[in-house]
């Protein structure tokens, strides 16, 4: 599926209420990764991470270059000049291209890229005050509010460093705030995307974590909304599970996440969105 970036009119996607500095977790996730990188030897580095047909290497060389996005998109959004970089882009096809066709490099030189992409993203966020994070940047969905864009990026690398770690048997810590972020956008990316590309259908579905305790439901429609759930919320379809669970559900890894058979089309979105539904 081709991206259709929505760049006029009110963001396709929307927290109520935001997270409050997101770059927070995601300077802290990123350079996790990088430290434990560094302690990698050929072998590991070489390994199939859980991204099918791609070593852990290759994960490094696309994070390294969506850091390089990340960064230029949120500096031109903060400048006044949101980038429109994504129009028919494809999630699928497109990163595994450029990650075919990048330099063969050593791998101390990837770990370094990766590096110096890090702290250019942490100085892109540097100094971002309330009314900087309303500002609008480009993610996959299309302009949204800069403290979304970087939820995009923290749920993308979070679930990355765990394709690389896990199949390695290295732990990755779970830290609240990483998690209880990256679910918020793992339920919502997929709907949002659907919406991008003319699906006009109305639902809701509630989702209830454990560890951390996250209870919201994800309004879909021509735009977006993740609100927290209310006692009104009670018959609203929900899914239920650990939070890193879910998150791990919504992007991809693993079984699908359970939920009554009316709302399996939103649960399903980024499926869709990424060609895998079936």
């Amino acid at each position: 599926m081709q991206l259709t970036p929505r760049y006029e009119g009110d963001p396709v996607l929307r927290f109520d209420p935001p997270v409050g500095n997101p770059g927070v977790p995601l300077c802290r996730q990123r350079r996790r990764l990088v430290a434990t990188l560094a302690g990698f030897d050929a072998d590991q580095w070489a390994t199939p991470s859980r991204c099918d047909g791609w070593s852990c290497r290759d994960v490094v060389s696309h994070l390294s270059s969506v850091n390089a996005f990340w960064a230029v998109s949120i500096a031109s959004g903060r400048a006044g000049r949101p980038t429109r970089f994504l129009v028919g882009f494809d999630p699928v096809a497109t990163p595994a291209q450029m990650v075919d066709t990048a330099p063969a490099a050593p791998d101390d030189e990837l770990l370094a890229d990766l590096a110096t992409s890090t702290e250019a993203l942490a100085e892109a966020l540097e100094g971002i005050d309330a009314a900087g994070w309303a500002q609008v940047a480009e993610a996959p969905p299309g302009h949204l509010a800069i403290s979304e864009v970087a939820v995009h990026a923290l749920w993308d690398a979070w679930v990355h460093e765990r394709d690389i770690c896990l199949p390695l048997g290295i732990d990755v810590p779970t830290e609240a705030d990483e998690v209880a972020a990256s679910l918020r956008y793992a339920v919502s990316i997929g709907p949002a995307l659907l919406a991008t590309a003319g699906a006009s259908r109305d639902g809701s579905f509630r989702v209830q974590a454990e560890d951390p305790e996250v209870d919201l439901v994800v309004e879909v429609g021509p735009e977006v909304v993740v609100r927290p759930a209310t006692a009104a919320d009670e018959e609203v379809p929900t899914v239920r599970g650990s939070a890193v669970g879910l998150v791990e559900s919504f992007s991809l890894r693993g079984r699908r996440p359970v939920v009554a058979a009316d709302a399996r089309w939103m649960v399903d979105a980024l499926a869709v969105a990424f060609d895998q539904a079936g």
